[in-house]
């Protein structure tokens, strides 16, 4: 039954990483399309930065203190990507370079929207086979 609330605590916290990504490429969006200025669409983005890699920590950190091996050696090179990214100072959007990096910043945030979505439909997977697994019990 533990194993059940793992994957459940592991499902809506990938729930709300996939918001946040989905947040970020809309303010992308809206500023592609002039609906919003630079400087808001940049401290939007940048106020979720941190809650986002702070989530994505605390599930890799979850999965290994859990014994998930493998959905933590699913999370490993994205947690890299973000502590990489937060080393050479590059994980904060710059609103003077905006226009110039947008199309970047748009495919890297669509890249971890479709790994986060794989990384979803397997938590689910093992969701259902631990309760139908623990209901043969």
């Amino acid at each position: 039954m533990a194993d059940i609330f793992a994957w459940l605590f592991s499902f809506f916290t990938l729930i709300a990483l996939i918001i946040i990504i989905i947040y970020q490429l809309m303010c992308l969006a809206d500023l592609e399309f002039d609906y919003i200025n630079p400087y808001d669409s940049t401290s939007r983005i940048n106020k979720v930065l941190y809650p986002e890699y702070i989530l994505l920590g605390v599930l890799f950190f979850f999965y290994v203190v859990t014994g998930h091996w493998v959905m933590a050696l699913f999370c490993a090179p994205y947690v890299y990507y973000n502590v990489k990214l937060y080393r050479q100072g590059k994980h904060l959007t710059d609103v003077t370079e905006i226009f110039n990096t947008l199309s970047r910043e748009k495919k890297q945030r669509l890249f971890k929207l479709f790994y986060l979505i794989f990384i979803l439909f397997l938590s689910l997977f093992w969701l259902i086979y631990t309760s139908l697994d623990d209901h043969e019990d």
